[in-house]
């Protein structure tokens, strides 16, 4: 059952091409996303908000990752060297083929938007609206507005402001908010864990923590370790540093920290957290991932009066 079945509904009863849903990081948004695209392709029994059945040939394709008339267009994470995009971008070349010089991206909007649906309709999925590029939202916005074959766009951005205009103005909003505890609680046993207290507080209400739970725990677990090391001396920190290190997720681990820091002094928390955005800037620099963490280190002992 899916946290956001309102939204589904809505969805399901909207007649137009556009779709913005907006609202906070990881509060779920990507996921309703991809349960108004099933949901426009499903040809089974629809549950109580009109979500997929899961179950008919369309709801097995996308299951199976190999829906034929849904594409997730996103900014790249990595440059055609392999290391980590400085700078999140939707280029032009994710629209037209022929201006995607470096072939970074496989399926292109415009020629997969030409061939009709193998189900009912085609989905565009553009998850991060706000990176759209001048040229890529002028290009989409012409299909926006005359889609071939019925197509839907669904857009997905955490920052309305940073969304162009134009792009705005031609979609109907959908605010995604978070959801009450006790749903996030429900959805972890839903899925076979525990309604673990620590891991609803850090969720709070961000429905796309629990897609993640797992790897969520394991940061929190590294957050603490390096949070009791700190008190326990220099040489503990070190190490704990080290470690921490070599398991760094850089979508999980920084927020981990923050939430462990949230019971101390709001300006040992400001000195924390000016530490952990200049180790995030070294590590996005490519500076040594060794020396990085020791400074890191330091750093804490020196923002929470360790030192």
């Amino acid at each position: 059952m899916t946290l956001h079945g309102p939204l589904l509904e809505q969805a399901g009863q909207f007649g137009g091409n556009a779709l913005l849903l907006t609202g906070p990081a990881r509060v779920g948004k990507l996921a309703a996303a991809w349960g108004m695209a099933a949901a426009q392709n499903c040809t089974g029994v629809r549950g109580m908000y009109g979500e997929a059945c899961g179950a008919c040939p369309s709801c097995q394709a996308l299951a199976a990752g190999a829906h034929p008339d849904i594409l997730l267009v996103e900014p790249r994470a990595t440059t055609t060297t392999g290391k980590a995009a400085r700078r999140k971008l939707i280029p032009i070349g994710a629209i037209l083929e022929g201006r995607d010089k470096n072939r970074d991206y496989d399926v292109h909007v415009y020629e997969f938007l030409e061939v009709r649906p193998t189900f009912q309709r085609r989905v565009v999925i553009v998850n991060g609206a706000e990176f759209l590029g001048q040229e890529a939202a002028n290009a989409l916005l012409k299909l926006v507005e005359e889609p071939p074959h019925r197509a839907l766009f669904v857009l997905v951005a955490e920052d309305l402001r940073a969304v162009l205009p134009t792009i705005v103005s031609r979609s109907a909003r959908l605010n995604v908010a978070p959801v009450p505890d006790q749903e996030v609680a429900r959805a972890l046993v839903r899925s076979g864990l525990d309604a673990d207290q620590e891991l609803i507080a850090f969720a709070a209400g961000r429905a796309g923590v629990l897609d993640a739970a797992e790897t969520v725990k394991a940061a929190l677990g590294d957050a603490k370790l390096l949070d009791d090391a700190l008190d326990t001396g220099l040489l503990t920190t070190l190490e704990t540093a080290e470690g921490l290190e070599k398991r760094w997720d850089a979508a999980w681990h920084p927020e981990a920290l923050r939430f462990v820091w949230r019971e101390r002094p709001a300006h040992q928390r400001a000195r924390a957290d000016t530490a952990l955005s200049a180790l995030q800037e070294a590590l996005e620099a490519y500076a040594s991932p060794s020396l990085s963490f020791q400074v890191f280190a330091l750093a804490l002992r020196d923002a929470f009066g360790l030192t």
